[in-house]
């Protein structure tokens, strides 16, 4: 069991390097804490797609491998909780810094994935799976669905500014891979039922 709790410890460890690579670079505060915010959000988003596609990548592709990311997919997911947590603190402090004012309607959105980010991580026990039934489910699977879609959105808004286009493009194509696969995953399920 302990083997498998590994990607928890990897996604606090590289959100903690993606924050330090992004501070230690050049530029004032606001500079440096918006480079921590962007690349800790950049390491999470393929911590979070593991995680999204654990199951899928199993069903696709069935071996060892596939199946020890299947079974650790817990820890996989508190390891992105674990990675998004230093993302939020980057990014606070990158508003700070930058005087830049938000508005409600700006942060509902992403703040509402980190309510269903702490509620998923806070249930992913054997406990809180017996003690909630059918409901663990529903707020799993609408969780990483609700933070695929605010990972998806927050890339593709960027797409128009040519400065974060190439950032733009990567974060979108890996979030439409995932749900390609993820369909894929289903499609072939349904068709061996």
């Amino acid at each position: 069991m302990m083997a498998r709790r590994w990607p928890l410890a990897f996604g606090l460890l590289a959100g903690l390097a993606a924050l330090y690579l992004g501070l230690s670079g050049g530029g004032d505060a606001a500079a440096q804490w918006g480079r921590a915010a962007r690349w800790t959000a950049r390491i999470g988003l393929p911590i979070f797609l593991l995680t999204y596609l654990a199951s899928s990548l199993g069903r696709l592709w069935p071996g060892a491998f596939t199946r020890s990311i299947w079974q650790a997919r817990r820890w996989w997911g508190l390891g992105f909780a674990a990675c998004h947590t230093v993302h939020l603190y980057a990014l606070v402090q990158a508003v700070q810094a930058s005087s830049e004012v938000r508005t409600i309607g700006s942060l509902i959105p992403g703040g509402t994935a980190y309510l269903v980010m702490y509620l998923m991580a806070l249930t992913s026990n054997d406990a809180a799976m017996r003690a909630m039934g059918r409901n663990w489910k529903r707020l799993h699977s609408f969780g990483i669905h609700y933070i695929w879609l605010i990972f998806t959105l927050a890339y593709a808004k960027r797409l128009a500014d040519p400065l974060t286009r190439p950032e733009a493009i990567y974060g979108v194509t890996l979030c439409l891979l995932a749900l390609g696969l993820r369909l894929a995953a289903w499609r072939s399920g349904r068709k061996s039922a």
